[in-house]
C-alpha cells in the first residue's frame, strides 16, 4: 500500500510531529539531506505526524507533492496562517470550518479595501492570486513607504513583512503562529512533542508561540535576533532540512537514523 494513502493513527498518538514551513526549511539544504528527511519521515509513518505551515496556498501545496514527490502533510495551516486544513492525499486540501469561523470573521470580507487602500502605494505591486482571508503584495525595499503599516492598521488589521520583499495584510491576530497552536488544541497533540521549523520573519509567531521550535541555519539574519534568546528554540547551524533533523535530536523528540 501506498505511504501516501495507508492508514496511520491520529496526531495525537504519534510519537512526533514536525511542523514545518516549506521554502527554505522543508524544501532547503542539498539534495540528498532533503532526501534523507523525506525518506526517514516515509518510513516512520506511524509515529511521524507532518503539518505544513507555510505562506503557500493550498492548491500549490497540492501540486507541489503530487508532481515533485515530497511527503504529504496530513495537515496545513496554509497562506501565512489564514487558512487550515486536512489533507487528503492526491485528492484536496478541505478546509476545518470549526477553525477558520475565526479567521474568517475577523477578516470580515476586507479584501477589496485593502487592495483600494494600497492600490498604487510606493514599493508594493499587488500579487495576482486572491486569496480568502488575506491580500499580498511583492514588496521592493528601495521604495517601500511604510506608511503603508499605518493605513493598514487604522483598517484593524495586521501586516507582515518577511523575507525583505513580501508585504501581507492578515486579520487581526491571524499568523502561523496562533493557527498552528489552534491546530494543535483542535486534535490533542501533545505539545511536546510538535517542533516547529522555520527560516523568516514569517515564521517568527511560529517560532514564538512556546512550542519546540528551531531556526534552520540558513534564516535570515533578523530572525535570528528575534529568536535567539528563546529557550524553547535551537538554533541550527545545518541548512534547511538537516536543520530539521539536527532540532530533532537536540530535543530528542524521536529516533533518527545513524548520521542524520
Amino acid at each position: 500500500m501506498n505511504l501516501a494513502t495507508a492508514p496511520h493513527p491520529p496526531l495525537s498518538d504519534r510519537r512526533f510531529v514536525l511542523a514545518t514551513d516549506l521554502d527554505g526549511t522543508f524544501l532547503g539544504g542539498t539534495e540528498a539531506e532533503r532526501q534523507r528527511l523525506y525518506d526517514w519521515i516515509e518510513a516512520n509513518r506511524a509515529s511521524v505526524g507532518l503539518i505544513f505551515v507555510t505562506g503557500r496556498d493550498p492548491e500549490f501545496i497540492m501540486e507541489m507533492c503530487a508532481e515533485n514527490g515530497l511527503p504529504w502533510p496530513e495537515y496545513v495551516v496554509g497562506d501565512v496562517g489564514t487558512s487550515i486544513a486536512e489533507v487528503h492525499p492526491g485528492e484536496a486540501i478541505r478546509p476545518i470550518p470549526a477553525l477558520e469561523e475565526d479567521i474568517s470573521r475577523r477578516w470580515d470580507e476586507s479584501g477589496a479595501r485593502v487592495r483600494a487602500a494600497l492600490d498604487g502605494h510606493p514599493g508594493l505591486t499587488l500579487q495576482p492570486t486572491e486569496f480568502r482571508y488575506r491580500v499580498s503584495f511583492d514588496m521592493d525595499p528601495e521604495t517601500y513607504d511604510p506608511s503603508a503599516e499605518a493605513k493598514v492598521e487604522a483598517m484593524g488589521l495586521d501586516w507582515l513583512i518577511s523575507a525583505d520583499c513580501y508585504f501581507d495584510v492578515l486579520p487581526k491576530g491571524v499568523s502561523k503562529g496562533p493557527s498552528l497552536r489552534r491546530l494543535v488544541a483542535h486534535l490533542a497533540i501533545p505539545e511536546g512533542r510538535v517542533l516547529a521549523a522555520g527560516d523568516t520573519l514569517n515564521d517568527l509567531s511560529m517560532l514564538e508561540c512556546g512550542l519546540n521550535a528551531v531556526a534552520v541555519g540558513n534564516s535570515e539574519p533578523a530572525l535570528v535576533e528575534r529568536v535567539r534568546d528563546l529557550d524553547h528554540l535551537h538554533i541550527a547551524r545545518a541548512h534547511g532540512a538537516a536543520g530539521i533533523m539536527e532540532a530533532i535530536a537536540a530535543f530528542d523528540l524521536h529516533t533518527l537514523p545513524k548520521g542524520a
